[in-house]
């Protein structure tokens, strides 16, 4: 497989293959010294204390992430998602916290069973080796494949099925799912023992834990699991959990809309997915409109022998049945294909094949799931036919060509009504102009539109006036006339009246509903449902919407939704877009399929011949851990864990107890400390107080999550918190296997170390947004590691040549700095605001040494501020780069204990800002007088440099005018701002500031309106009171003799002066120039060059 072009490759690997070696090194260590396995204070530590005492006297903190899929290597994404909770536990041991962070394996639902089950298939098909494979003969099959053309599209515009697979091994070269275990490192003579489903259960989890260790993750692996009923303490944890759910009537049977695979033969849920995730069944109103007469190609076919007596009927899918009395015409696609179908012995329906497969399995047909076309026609053909519109002021309308009807969508017929429908009111408005061109009969659209519905805005005719509004101009003006719809939709259902029909003057809110009920009634329409998208499952199969008798989770349910609401409203989610997302799904989510045939995982204890599906026994797992080394010494249940409790002493009544405070289990044979060392632990922990997660789990695991700790557990056990984070992509693009652009956490640990992967994850971002994986940013990071360590151990190990003694001013300033980038790195970590804190308590870090090693080289640095500053780097990054804390902390510093028991760094005495501010002032100064010095040498070497007012070449020297207050006029701008600021509403009223500008007399001043937006800026940046009060906090001309030496070396300067502006005023001999002393503000000092 090609790389991306963004891929890089590293020339020299000496420094990486040394951080390497130290990593393993400090791995071994904290693996060897069980440094990450964390247990609840014992019962005797807390006795007599209440809940909030042992909060107070043994603070927690319990955070996780969504256990990965055991079907494959952990990539770069999960390696992001997980770097959260793993710098959040680094940060919160530092806190002096029992830190817990578990790590369990997902094995439920169809993911290994599809591939186990294809591996069967290719043992069958080449050998047990696959030995008869011969590559050779597959890429000549893929190359005699023919190139799809507009006549062999699929139904979806796509490649079909056959030809998206040959396109997919085309691209990436595997097409059997032995290749695909090959590219994972799998051998080739290995593979047939993934043949059986529950092999795949021990290879990935000691994968995912070697990926993890190596990545120096802090994981608990004691509380560890695999899910299915291969273990059999987590299969009696789901079944009393579905159990109690289902005692509590929040599961339920009955006939319901599912995604649906044929294929497979069960519900398709999120997880089962290939394609489509979070897409939900979409009801339409199936109107069935007789055909009349047809169209003058399709009578010159015999049809009469195929439909076997049958009537016909075209059937439009729709979301607005009360329209359906404005109906003018209909509209086919004329380049689509549609089928007629069977659906019983006296009626055949004409639409897609998609639809007719979606109807299959939804009553429609006789023969549930059978799909049985009489013919097929093309959609040109159809155009000219006659047909009844049902409950149409119109009860016969023709057959229209619309190029916009897609196959992918609906039926494939779509209803006619340009009253209410802007693009049919467009297309019906090109027809009637050029039906020569359109090849019609001017006669079939010589309906004009028709009132159906009245709406405040836009009157009795929504459609037109919007396309007037809109300036659309033809029915090709696709963006305006999606604008168009959704306008014309929420006006109409929300403040529209209905004109005629049986339901006049009602609301279309209160009418939609009975409008269809009566045509339901009235046989002219039928309910119909399909996916809001393309669905494809784990096998390969194209979904459908299925209407079937199943077991479902009753989410939605009002009290139910109210309970999960309230948790919602408790919950941190650390922003509004997550905030956001919840409401939007707790809007929509309804009726969970819970249940499979075909998988691994739990039998419903009720109906064993059903499996519980993946999403509804992952949705209080977290509570699971709190326990499970009590329970199972191995991951997989295989052997008891610490209190020697068999999974059939598990009970119903133990897990009550346990979990939800339940009476002592008389029944038990467990003894009874066990039982409350159970509950103790769990009491401890949970609630959980942080779980992370991409965003993309938001629609289904989250929310389920929620909903089910809302009823599950007490208030005070419900999650403190939830936070997600974007995808991951590489170097700037998405990850892609296709294209070569992926990477997976064991590729990046080998390939940039662990430490330099993990400072590249920090900075990759974390909001909701997608973040970036940059390879150039993860090599830069390895030089980076390397040189701080070896300048940290260069002055460990030569102290002796450091400065000794009384501090002095510089001194007192880098001292201040770091303690002031301590407060704010620990602010930014208590945030989960990795990047910035990487910010601050890295980058900004070492900038700071690095001025204060530049300001001091002619006197040195101080020896305690240098081993101050080494403490403080080693601990501000460790929650990030572990191994590099480790190792200065250990090595270098010689401390006995590991890095890993470390607390945050205490400030000895408060931060004072005016020195803070002080050195922001010597910084910016500095740089100001550097690149005008630049800027004026770039003039000189392209000649433009003949007025120069000195040769920066030559000998020079610099006055630096100081100025102790503001010029009058800026003065008055800040008065009329402040005098237009409205406290309140933090916002300056602008109307307000013209007229005092005007009242003043300023506003003519062309500087004055440039100075009021920046300081605006100014307001909008720092906050109103710090940008009004515009004092100085410390004495410049004092700063600047202190800094003045430096100054001089680092300027290449022969002399230095600082004036008071006012004093330079006064000044008469040349060199003192009027217009530069002018321009110093306080805070902002001037300064002229001159050549000595």
């Amino acid at each position: 497989m090609a790389a991306s072009r963004n891929t890089i490759e590293l020339a020299q690997t000496g420094k990486r293959d040394h951080l390497i070696s130290l990593e393993r090194k400090y791995q071994e260590r904290w693996q060897n010294e069980r440094i990450f396995e964390v247990n609840a204070p014992t019962e005797e530590e807390t006795a007599g204390l209440t809940p909030t005492q042992i909060k107070e006297k043994f603070p927690k903190w319990f955070g996780n992430f969504p256990y990965p899929y055991m079907n494959g290597s952990l990539h770069l994404g999960h390696a992001f998602t997980i770097s959260k909770i793993e710098f959040a536990a680094g940060f919160q041991r530092m806190l002096g916290k029992r830190v817990l962070f578990p790590h369990g394996f997902h094995c439920t639902g169809m993911p290994i069973k599809a591939a186990s089950d294809k591996i069967i298939r290719e043992i069958e098909l080449f050998g047990e080796n696959f030995e008869r494979f011969n590559p050779d003969a597959e890429e000549e099959s893929l190359d005699a494949a023919p190139a799809p053309t507009e006549s062999t599209a699929g139904v979806h515009g796509k490649l079909d099925k056959a030809k998206k697979g040959k396109v997919a091994a085309k691209a990436t070269g595997l097409k059997y799912q032995f290749q695909i275990m090959e590219s994972i490192g799998v051998p080739r003579e290995d593979i047939k023992k993934f043949a059986d489903p529950y092999y795949w259960m021990t290879y990935f989890p000691p994968m995912c834990i070697s990926d993890n260790n190596a990545f120096g993750s802090r994981i608990d692996w004691r509380r560890s699991f695999i899910t299915t009923d291969a273990n059999p303490y987590y299969d009696s944890f789901v079944r009393w959990q579905l159990k109690k759910l289902y005692a509590m009537g929040k599961v339920k049977f009955g006939e319901r809309y599912t995604i649906y695979s044929p294929k497979d033969g069960q519900p398709c849920m999120d997880h089962d997915r290939a394609e489509g995730e979070a897409l939900n069944p979409q009801e339409y109103t199936a109107i069935k409109m007789e055909i009349v007469q047809w169209s003058d190609a399709v009578q010159k076919v015999d049809i009469d022998s195929k439909l076997g007596g049958r009537k016909v009927f075209l059937v439009a899918a729709t979301l607005r049945p009360e329209t359906m009395y404005g109906q003018t015409n209909c509209f086919v696609g004329p380049d689509l294909k549609y089928g007629v179908f069977a659906a019983n012995d006296k009626e055949a329906y004409v639409c897609t094949t998609r639809a007719a497969r979606n109807m299959a399995f939804q009553g429609t047909f006789d023969v549930q799931g059978q799909v049985n076309q009489l013919f097929e026609l093309l959609g040109s053909a159809i155009v000219g036919t006659k047909i009844k519109a049902p409950f149409a002021l119109n009860p016969e309308v023709y057959v229209l060509p619309m190029e916009s009807v897609l196959a992918s969508k609906g039926t494939g017929v779509v209803t006619s009504v340009p009253s209410d429908s802007p693009d049919d009111f467009a297309t019906l408005t090109d027809l009637k102009k050029k039906p020569e061109y359109y090849k019609i009969d001017p006669l079939w659209c010589a309906i004009d539109p028709v009132p159906v519905i009245s709406t405040p805005t836009y009157g009795e005719m929504t459609a037109p006036a919007l396309v007037k509004q809109l300036k659309i101009q033809s029915a090709k003006d696709a963006k305006q006339l999606a604008e168009a719809k959704e306008l014309a939709y929420k006006e109409g259902f929300y403040n529209g009246t209905m004109l005629i029909g049986e339901f006049k003057g009602e609301s279309v809110q209160d009418a939609k509903p009975k409008v269809r009920e009566s045509m339901i009634k009235a046989g002219v329409a039928f309910p119909y449902a399909e996916p809001e998208g393309l669905v494809i499952s784990r096998s390969g199969d194209e979904c459908v919407v299925a209407l079937m008798d199943q077991w479902y989770l009753d989410y939605g349910e009002s009290v139910w939704r109210a309970q999960t609401e309230k948790l919602l409203s408790k919950l941190d989610t650390y922003g509004s877009e997550t905030r956001n997302g919840f409401e939007g799904v707790l809007a929509w989510l309804n009726k969970w399929a819970c249940a499979r045939t075909y998988g691994l995982g739990t039998k419903l204890p009720w109906d064993p011949q059903f499996l519980v599906e993946s999403l509804s026994d992952s949705t209080m797992y977290m509570a699971y851990y709190t326990i499970a080394h009590f329970l199972h010494s191995e991951w997989n249940g295989s052997k008891p864990g610490s209190l020697n409790i068999t999974p059939d002493q598990m009970t119903e009544e133990v897990w009550e107890y346990v979990f939800s405070n339940g009476p002592f289990p008389s029944s038990s044979i467990i003894a009874k400390e066990k039982l409350q060392k159970m509950r103790h632990e769990f009491e401890y922990f949970y609630p959980f107080d942080i779980r992370s997660s991409g965003k993309d789990l938001i629609p289904n695991h989250l929310t389920f999550c929620l909903y089910t700790h809302a009823v599950m557990f007490p208030e005070e056990k419900w999650p403190l918190s939830i936070r997600t984070n974007g995808h991951l992509m590489l170097n700037g693009q998405k990850m892609s296997k296709s294209k070569g652009n992926t990477l997976t956490m064991r590729q990046s640990i080998e390939k940039f170390g662990a430490d330099a992967s993990r400072v590249s994850l920090a900075d990759a971002g974390d909001g909701i947004e997608d973040a970036n994986f940059d390879e150039k940013t993860a090599n830069a990071n390895i030089l980076r590691l390397h040189t701080l360590m070896l300048w940290c151990e260069e002055m460990v190990h030569h102290d002796t040549k450091l400065r000794q003694g009384e501090k002095n001013f510089h001194d007192s300033v880098f001292e201040d700095e770091v303690n002031n980038l301590v407060n704010i790195t620990k602010g930014h970590y208590d945030q989960y605001n990795f990047k910035d804190a990487l910010k601050y308590g890295f980058y900004e870090l070492q900038s700071a040494r690095d001025w204060y090693r530049e300001v001091t080289s002619d006197v040195g640095m101080h020896h305690d501020l240098v081993q101050y500053w080494i403490r403080i780097a080693t601990l501000l990054i460790l929650p990030v780069a572990p191994h590099f804390s480790e190792h200065i902390w250990s090595t270098v510093l010689k401390e006995p204990k590991s890095v890993q028991f470390a607390l945050w760094p205490e400030i000895s005495k408060p931060v004072d800002r005016t020195i803070i501010d002080a050195g922001v002032y010597m910084r910016d100064t500095t740089k100001t007088m550097r690149d005008a010095e630049l800027s004026l040498l770039k003039k000189m070497n392209k000649g433009k440099g003949a007025q120069a007012p000195y040769d920066p070449k030559k000998p020079k020297a610099v006055r630096i005018y100081v100025a102790t207050r503001f010029p009058e006029w800026q003065d008055g701008c800040v008065q009329v701002v402040k005098d237009a600021y409205d406290p309140e509403r933090e916002k300056v009223d602008d109307a307000k500031v013209r007229g005092l500008l005007i009242q003043r007399g300023m506003i003519k001043d062309k500087k004055a309106m440039p100075f009021i937006q920046a300081f605006k800026k100014r307001i909008a940046e720092f906050g109103a009171t710090t940008a009004f009060n515009r004092t100085v906090p410390f004495s410049e001309v004092e700063v600047l003799r202190e800094f003045l030496p430096y100054l001089k070396r680092t300027l290449g300067l022969v002399d230095a002066e600082i004036y008071f502006a006012d004093d330079a005023k006064a000044k008469e001999e040349p060199g003192f120039t009027k217009n530069i002393i002018d321009s110093a503000e306080p805070g902002a000092p001037a300064f002229e060059y001159r050549n000595v």
